[in-house]
């Protein structure tokens, strides 16, 4: 592939933000010159692989950490609210590229599967009923079901209803329109599109060693070809950094002020996964429940149905584990090399305030298969060993930031890093990460090009492509769009 010696932007990482960045640019201007730059011999081989993320489109219609529970009782959806909306901003654009004839087959990523929150106990059988009633007074989740009754419980999930009798203190929720995402499939096509409608490439097997200020206002990458060892330099105008897990180690040598006090902590994944075709068959649901008592929220567990590589499949977890390595891909001292003075403070704060999160990465590295298989027989009481194996997920770097009072915060969202103009963005951290990741992308563009997104050919194409961006979501417009994108993405 030649390389030119300069580029309007530079993706590092070819996943599904850059993926979604660079094809938003060439919507917006198609004559600006882009180039993703990456480190492996494919597209979305990490983090936006399909076995390595949750699959999930994250909308708030099932998981509970979006709505805690204050002291007083209440149950506040306001974070659900924002989740929502920004999951329906990213199947907007979506259904934009399937009604332009770019994308064909929308059912090779998005499929319809209902979502559900279960929980067990009293306490927090009442604590649903309240979310449930909350959520039934707004209208984007109107539609939920609620129910205490294990019959109910039967018609929604009944492969989890096996051997249960009328003492056990159960609740369910229930919204129809939930989603499965196959985001490794989106990914590949999205750059396809890049391909072959705006001669947009990615330069494989090519790792950005150093990001340098240059002359003119640029950004000198400095590169290395990992199957030659050949070095060679680029200069971009603009730069953005999506390399997952590995971003942080590129963000902390930028010459930019933002980047001082970051740190990250990394985590790697595991699923039990069902290999029994007729277990398989018996559920078509994702069943979120609540973390225990001092987890974090990366730890709620989950019983889901999911698609790939165009099969059914049943996954029960996650089960979280200690990698050192910030990538699938990455090297043992990825965790080392990100420790630095800077972030140090950051890191420790984190540590001494985050004793429990520590305790549940010890508990959960040392868990035997039988102890995930107990886990999962919470969900599924006649669970045989047989039927299902453990597959290892991606890898995930929770990001670490500098905290006034405790010396660091652990972040469980996703995190934008920006230099003061915009010149260079980049993202850190994990969950709900791929769902929200038109959102995110449009927040970098407003950074880094906000000259394209005022012009009145900008404006009208932001709004044919994304309806809510700039709008205030009402009843109406809400329905309206739901409706609409529901018939483009076949859901």
């Amino acid at each position: 592939m030649e390389l030119r010696k300069e580029y309007d932007l530079i993706c590092v990482g070819a996943g599904i933000m850059s993926a979604t960045l660079a094809l938003l640019v060439k919507q917006l201007k198609p004559d600006l010159n882009v180039l993703i730059v990456e480190r492996l011999d494919k597209v979305a081989q990490e983090s936006s692989a399909a076995w390595n993320n949750a699959g999930t489109g994250h909308s708030a219609l099932c998981e509970l950490n979006y709505t805690p529970e204050d002291e007083a009782g209440h149950v506040n959806i306001k974070k659900a609210i924002e989740i929502c909306t920004q999951f329906e901003i990213s199947k907007q654009f979506w259904s934009f590229l399937v009604r332009e004839g770019l994308i064909r087959n929308p059912k090779s990523f998005i499929s319809p599967v209902p979502h559900h929150s279960w929980v067990k106990g009293k306490e927090n059988a009442n604590y649903l009923e309240k979310r449930y009633k909350a959520f039934k007074e707004h209208f984007m989740f109107h539609s939920i079901e609620f129910s205490r009754e294990i019959d109910k419980m039967k018609e929604w999930f009944p492969l989890m209803m096996h051997g249960r009798t009328d003492d056990e203190v159960m609740a369910a929720s229930r919204i129809d329109r939930g989603t499965e995402m196959n985001y490794g499939s989106l990914t590949e096509q999205l750059f396809d599109i890049l391909d072959k409608e705006y001669d947009t490439r990615v330069l494989f097997n090519t790792e950005v060693e150093d990001i340098d200020p240059d002359h003119d206002e640029d950004w000198l990458l400095k590169m290395e070809d990992l199957n030659t060892g050949t070095k060679s330099t680029v200069d971009a105008e603009h730069v953005f950094i999506g390399a997952g897990g590995g971003s942080l180690l590129l963000l902390q040598k930028v010459e930019i002020e933002e980047k001082d006090g970051y740190g990250g902590f990394p985590v790697s994944g595991e699923w039990l996964v069902c290999k029994n075709r007729d277990i398989i068959e018996q559920h078509n649901a994702k069943v979120y429940s609540k973390a225990g008592i001092g987890d974090p929220p990366m730890s709620v567990p989950h019983l889901d149905t999911r698609y790939i590589n165009g099969k059914r499949e049943l996954l029960f977890g996650p089960f979280a584990g200690f990698s050192p390595k910030f990538l699938k891909e990455g090297s043992n001292l990825d965790l080392f090399k990100s420790i630095n003075f800077d972030n140090l403070p950051s890191m420790w704060g984190v540590f001494w305030h985050n004793l429990p999160l520590t305790k549940y990465l010890v508990e959960q590295v040392a868990m035997s298969f039988e102890d995930r298989m107990e886990s999962l027989r919470a969900f599924v009481k006649d669970a045989k060993n047989e039927d299902w194996e453990i597959v290892v997920a991606g890898q995930r770097v929770q990001t670490i930031k500098k905290d006034e009072f405790e010396g660091g915060s652990l972040e469980f969202g996703t995190q934008l890093v920006s230099s003061k103009d915009g010149k260079i963005t980049c993202l850190l951290g994990a969950s709900p990460g791929a769902s929200t990741s038109v959102r995110i992308m449009l927040d970098v563009l407003e950074k880094a090009f906000p000259e394209l997104m005022s012009t009145e050919k900008g404006k009208e194409q932001l709004a044919k492509m994304v309806p809510f961006y700039k709008k205030e979501v009402t009843k109406d417009l809400f329905d309206q769009e739901l409706a609409r994108v529901t018939e483009i993405l076949e859901l």
